[in-house]
């Protein structure tokens, strides 16, 4: 944390205070809450990620950066974030909720989104060599 300080740390707050604003919003205003599932898809995908990050293969194979379980967790990261973009656009679609709701989900949530990457890009444990 010695590298990203404290207007960072403000910086990614607000976007994220901002980010689930909008969520809110945007089930608040047209009376339907199901927008509010964007939110939850959006704070629920980098979890995977998070847990296989730590599964990679041994230290001595330098060809191939990646392993099964990695490979795994960033697929279903992505198949949520997917979801979490999808979903209000066949909400809006099938007239559940309407396309101002519609569009105020997929900001909010992309900003939540963006807020917890640039957070855990930010805040990542350097490589030592006396790990």
């Amino acid at each position: 944390m010695a590298s990203a300080g404290i207007k960072t740390v403000i910086l990614l707050s607000f976007v994220l205070a901002v980010g689930f604003l909008l969520v809110i919003l945007s089930c608040a205003l047209w009376a339907n809450w199901l927008p509010l599932l964007v939110a939850l898809t959006f704070v629920l995908a980098p979890l995977p990620n998070a847990v296989f990050a730590r599964c990679g293969g041994d230290d001595f194979s330098a060809e191939y950066d990646g392993s099964g379980p990695v490979d795994l967790g960033r697929f279903i990261t992505a198949s949520v974030v997917v979801t979490g973009f999808a979903l209000p656009l066949v909400l809006a679609h099938s007239e559940v909720i309407t396309k101002g709701a519609c569009a105020m989900s997929i900001a909010g949530g992309a900003l939540v989104y963006g807020t917890i990457m640039a957070y855990s890009q930010t805040f990542k444990e350097g490589d030592s060599e006396f790990d």
